[in-house]
């Protein structure tokens, strides 16, 4: 059935998130590729000779708002192509850049028939130098996507060939902002901005082939420090009275580098994460050096009409909002990447964030992967099998450097409830090297190896009580629970109703939802619960346990309510 969105509603095809797709990292030069491309599926990687109709990207055809409307299968070849004209005033001289935000799974990209790229990996950005390609008037962009989802061992989320409960529609092609730039010979090729809040200073790296770069941050339009940075070298800028980061406050430090010809802009907050004792001895997340309770929402961040792609820059910042207003303070974002611009309304808004890995592997044994969530019981890691390892850590040091400008994110979690996990404690700490300023939660659910910063439980079918931990100093984390279900006619799915517990009226899950808090989630905090993951943020296909439905049309408990839970669970910490 149609479930579009009020945002899918108003939904212009020629006018598609154009919005600048990298707040971290920006330019004056830009131009979005999003709209309408022709579109076909064949069962070869030839070329058709015609195409079968036209697709609004960056939504995949699987979206009804791509205006296709078709799933593409293992061995099939989705085809992508469109005119390129660089407007006037796009300059001339240097680099031409074409970048894709994500395309899942695997593809080639061809500019006038010339191959000029290829990537493997559906959640991470890449990008192209087309300029050798590159011919005067209109140019030719092809792009061929093969997807084999759940049929290889590669990331893929929540994506199964055969959906139904916890895993949904698979999707493919395209599935974020097609943009390109033209840059100097010599620039910016990434920026590195690591708060260092004790030492009251930001170490800046401005990764370029050569030169020196001038620096120059601002508090509120005025410069507050600058510096010379070489290129490729960490330098440590001092800034003056010092304005913390924090959900309260989330206060952003502009930033300006010139190198050469080229000028970017971005932006850092000053914050710093990890764990800690309280006045009592009790382990705790700390924010800014104090104790700080993440409330936090499980966040999939699917969308009823369009799957992975948000249908509007308003509604990614909808949904943060909404969950802000409720009172929480933390989204865990669940085996998906989303889109910058996603991660900069975190930073801007304040909503603390959690950053899973996207999970991949062969198929998850039963015994590994459902059956703890009803006895209680760990494997040690001897048990676990999963083939293609090394692209799994090649993609999980991918996602760091892809996101460690982010402000908002606080804790790593390389893997959730077994699947696809191995080698929990080495990656744990392999993690940890790559980003000291951040915490790791290395085995959220369950098959727990001592490792990393949290010891971190689910519990959904059974009383939650904290365990006594004498020895074990991580902090104690409850990473999902609740799940309460509830059908609201006429903003479902379909006819299936997946939860962990049901509820047929909005008074009686509303009941449940303030007895579950106060019979167990608040007495845990006194002894030493420091984080609570609520699940979920709305419906997801058969799934009806959100606190939105999944046309985020309906709040199903009263925000009295949940802000009032929410102030029992952060009080005494988060002021």
């Amino acid at each position: 059935m149609s479930m579009l969105t009020r945002w899918g509603r108003e939904l212009d095809p020629d006018a598609v998130l154009t919005e600048y797709p990298r707040p971290q990292l920006v330019r004056d030069s830009y131009l979005n590729l999003n709209g309408r491309w022709d579109y076909a599926i064949t069962g070869d990687d030839a070329e058709p000779a015609a195409y079968d109709g036209q697709i609004v990207v960056p939504f995949s055809p699987e979206a009804e708002l791509s205006g296709v409307g078709r799933q593409l299968m293992p061995g099939q070849t989705l085809w992508y192509r469109r005119a390129l004209v660089l407007p006037d005033g796009f300059g001339t001289g240097g680099r031409v850049l074409l970048h894709f935000g994500a395309v899942d799974q695997t593809c080639r990209v061809l500019l006038n028939g010339v191959e000029v790229g290829t990537h493997t990996g559906g959640y991470l950005p890449f990008s192209c130098d087309v300029t050798a390609a590159l011919r005067d008037g209109e140019n030719v962009l092809t792009v061929a996507v093969r997807d084999d989802t759940d049929t290889v061992p590669h990331a893929r989320g929540k994506q199964k060939l055969e959906r139904g409960g916890i895993w949904y529609t698979p999707q493919s092609g395209i599935w974020q902002t097609v943009w390109a730039e033209r840059v100097p010979g010599v620039h910016v090729e990434r920026l590195t901005l690591t708060p260092h809040l004790a030492e009251s200073c930001v170490e800046v790296t401005v990764h370029a082939a050569e030169g020196e770069a001038d620096v120059e941050i601002l508090a509120a339009g005025s410069v507050v420090a600058r510096a010379t940075v070489p290129a490729g070298r960490p330098v440590r800028v001092p800034i003056p009275d010092v304005r913390p980061w924090s959900p309260e406050d989330p206060f952003l430090y502009d930033v300006t580098v010139e190198l050469g010809a080229d000028r970017v802009r971005s932006y850092v907050g000053m914050r710093s994460f990890g764990v800690g004792t309280d006045a009592d001895g009790t382990p705790r997340l700390l924010l800014n050096g104090r104790p700080y309770f993440h409330a936090g929402v499980l966040d999939q961040g699917y969308w009823s009409d369009g799957m992975y792609t948000p249908p509007s820059d308003e509604a990614m910042i909808y949904d943060i909002v909404t969950m802000k207003r409720l009172g929480f303070t933390m989204l865990r974002k669940h085996i998906k990447i989303e889109p910058l611009r996603w991660y900069y309304h975190c930073d801007r808004l304040g909503m603390l964030v959690w950053q899973d890995m996207v999970n991949a592997g062969g198929r998850y044994h039963p015994l590994l992967v459902t059956a703890p969530a009803f006895v209680p019981f760990h494997l040690p890691d001897r048990w676990f099998g999963r083939p293609h390892r090394e692209r799994f850590m090649a993609e999980l040091r991918e996602t760091v450097e892809h996101l460690r400008n982010v402000v908002s994110i606080a804790v790593w979690v390389p893997f959730n409830e077994g699947w696809g996990q191995f080698d929990a404690a080495r990656v744990a700490g392999e993690l940890a090297a790559l980003d000291p300023t951040r915490t790791v939660d290395h085995a959220s659910g369950w098959h727990d190896q001592g490792a990393g910063d949290l010891r971190s439980l689910h519990v959904y079918f059974r009383r939650f009580r904290a365990p006594r931990r004498r020895r074990d100093r991580r902090a104690l984390v409850l990473s999902e629970y609740g799940g309460y279900g509830l059908r609201v006619d006429g903003h479902t799915f379909n006819d299936r109703n997946f939860g962990y517990r049901r509820y047929d009226t909005p008074e009686r899950l509303g009941a449940a939802f303030a007895r579950l808090h106060a019979e167990q989630i608040v007495p845990a905090i006194r002894r030493g619960l420091s984080a609570t993951v609520y699940t979920q943020l709305s419906d997801v296909e058969d799934e009806l346990n959100g606190l939105l439905t999944y046309d985020r049309e309906v709040l199903k408990l009263p925000e009295d309510l949940v802000r009032a839970v929410n102030k029992r669970l952060t009080l005494g910490q988060n002021s």
